[in-house]
């Protein structure tokens, strides 16, 4: 009980506390606009059955990596090392996560700024009902 008394009193835990809170809410609102990008790609009939099942998914996704993420955090131990850099599976994950939004932010912003005729040429108008769950569900 001592031990939870003085974290509660301890500065530094309200600050962690409120830094996560801060994150949770930027990712979030990131996490909502993917999401509204993705599922307007769609037809109408399929857009709120797409966005439904894949924040169902995420959910559990999510719980299941908040339960894991005590594991991730202690996988620290260098897996190889490249120009005298150590390289952990933790360093591996963050860097894969990260490389994942960088390259679905910029197809994004590619399609829109895109003219229309290309895109038309390119792709086609509505991608698969499933991809599009299976995207939400990931971010």
């Amino acid at each position: 009980m001592d031990s939870a008394l003085a974290l509660i009193a301890d500065p530094s835990a309200w600050l962690a506390l409120v830094t996560l809170v801060a994150m949770e809410i930027v990712l979030g609102v990131d996490n909502l606009i993917f999401v509204a990008l993705l599922s307007a790609k769609l037809p109408e009939e399929y857009a709120g059955r797409a966005r439904c099942i894949g924040v169902g998914f995420s959910l559990i996704f999510r719980v299941l990596l908040l339960a894991g993420a005590a594991y991730v955090v202690h996988l620290t131990r260098p897996v190889f090392f490249l120009f005298r850099q150590a390289f952990s599976w933790r360093d591996l994950i963050l860097i894969a996560g990260g490389l994942f939004l960088v390259v679905k932010a910029t197809r994004e912003i590619h399609e829109s700024v895109e003219p229309e005729e290309k895109l038309k040429a390119a792709a086609p108008k509505s991608p698969a009902f499933r991809a599009t769950v299976v995207q939400i569900a990931l971010l």
